[in-house]
C-alpha cells in the first residue's frame, strides 16, 4: 500500500469549479481508496491504495471529479518519495525565507529550461524560478500575489500539459501527510 497526494487544479477559487472537501473525500473512498483526508479547500487529498500508476490514478479521479461535478479538472498524483525530494532538493534557502515566498509548481511532464528561454530573467529580479523533476521552484519575494514573474510563467501552457502550484507550508504539509505511518 502506497499513500498519495492528489492535487486538483483550480478548484474553489474564484467562486467556479466548487468541489466540497466531504465530497472529494467520498469520492476518493468510493474508487476503492482508504486512508482518505484533504487539506485545506483548495485541492489537495491524501489516500493510500494498492495501486501504483500515478497517471492511471490522476486518470480516474480527473473522470470521477467530472462526472460527480459536472466540470473537468486536471489532476496530478504523486507518491510520498517524489513529494519528499522535491522539499528536499528545493534550490532556494526555504527555511530562511517566509511561505508565501516560496512555490512549487507540480508538472505532468519534465519539463525543460527552453520552455521558459522567453523570459527576461535578469529583468524579473529579485524574483527567480529554478527547475526540477517535474516541478518549477519559484521565489516571489513579495508574493504570488503580486509576482511579474508567476504571471509571465503561467501564461504559455502547452498542450497536454498539467500544472498546479502550491505555496511551501503545503508542499512541506503534503510530505508530512503523506509520509509512511509507523
Amino acid at each position: 500500500m502506497t499513500t498519495y497526494a492528489a492535487l486538483l487544479r483550480g478548484i474553489n477559487v474564484g467562486g467556479g469549479k466548487k468541489v466540497p472537501m466531504a465530497d472529494l473525500r467520498a469520492l476518493l473512498t468510493g474508487l476503492g481508496h482508504t486512508g482518505v483526508r484533504t487539506y485545506l479547500q483548495s485541492g489537495q487529498a491524501v489516500f493510500t491504495t494498492a495501486r501504483g500508476d500515478e497517471e492511471a490514478l490522476a486518470a480516474e479521479l480527473g473522470r470521477a471529479v467530472e462526472e460527480r461535478f459536472g466540470f473537468p479538472v486536471d489532476v496530478l498524483v504523486r507518491d510520498h518519495a517524489y513529494l519528499k525530494a522535491v522539499a528536499e532538493n528545493c534550490p532556494f534557502p526555504a527555511a530562511e525565507l517566509e511561505a508565501r515566498q516560496l512555490h512549487v509548481t507540480y508538472y505532468s511532464v519534465p519539463v525543460t529550461p527552453d520552455r521558459f528561454a522567453h523570459l527576461d530573467q535578469a529583468a524579473l529580479l529579485p524574483e527567480e524560478f529554478r527547475l526540477g523533476d517535474r516541478c518549477l521552484y519559484l521565489y516571489a519575494p513579495d508574493g504570488l500575489g503580486r509576482s511579474k514573474l508567476a504571471e509571465l510563467l503561467g501564461r504559455r501552457p502547452a498542450k497536454g500539459l498539467i500544472a498546479t502550484s502550491r505555496n511551501w507550508n503545503t508542499v512541506l504539509k503534503l510530505v508530512e501527510l503523506t509520509a509512511p505511518q509507523a
